[in-house]
């Protein structure tokens, strides 16, 4: 058996090795969270870097989507309005029979200040002003320079006092529509 004293010491050994065990196991402890620390902070900044690239392609792609949708609503509105400018040069177009009857009935000599020409000058002026109102423009031909854009040229006549190209006579009107020739006029042109 052993002393008391030998009890003692062995016994403070013991305490002493596990103080240095519960020391390294502290340590190992310490170190493994550490460790374990630095990799969910890693794996947390993956999955943050993972996530801010998945939100800037959404934002890339919301802005694509954006810019699409402005691109359509701009050409689908520039179509109507390239449509509906068509339909109304055609039905105007339709018209300039009609606006050249009238023109014809109130040239006639003779019957101006009788109830019916005035009628018609009536009817022929409310015509044209809504029709100007929607873009009808008549071309100045008379005494303007020929402009094949503009004008039909039917005929050539010399005229030494006037200078080349230039219209000396309308024949019939020409119109156009919001800027665009519907029908040109028929001119009589100077070529010397």
């Amino acid at each position: 058996m052993a002393t008391p004293e030998e009890t003692k010491e062995t016994m403070q050994t013991e305490t002493t090795s596990d103080n240095e065990v519960k020391e390294t196991v502290e340590e190992t402890t310490n170190e493994t969270a550490v460790e374990n620390d630095e990799a969910t902070f890693d794996t947390i900044k993956k999955e943050l870097e993972a996530q801010k690239e998945l939100l800037q392609q959404s934002e890339d792609h919301y802005k694509r989507l954006q810019a699409d949708f402005a691109n359509f609503r701009r050409r689908n509105e520039k179509e109507r309005e390239e449509l509906s400018s068509v339909v109304l040069q055609g039905l105007i177009k339709d018209l300039l029979p009609i606006i050249d009857n009238f023109e014809r009935a109130l040239a006639v000599e003779g019957a101006a200040g009788t109830p019916l020409h005035d009628g018609i000058s009536m009817v022929y002026n409310q015509l044209m002003e809504s029709l100007k109102k929607n873009g009808l423009e008549v071309i100045k031909a008379a005494g303007e320079k020929f402009d094949p854009n503009f004008h039909q040229a039917v005929m050539r006549v010399q005229d030494p006092e006037k200078e080349d190209d230039t219209i000396e006579e309308e024949f019939q009107k020409g119109y156009m529509v919001q800027g665009r020739v519907i029908r040109p006029s028929m001119v009589k042109v100077v070529a010397n």
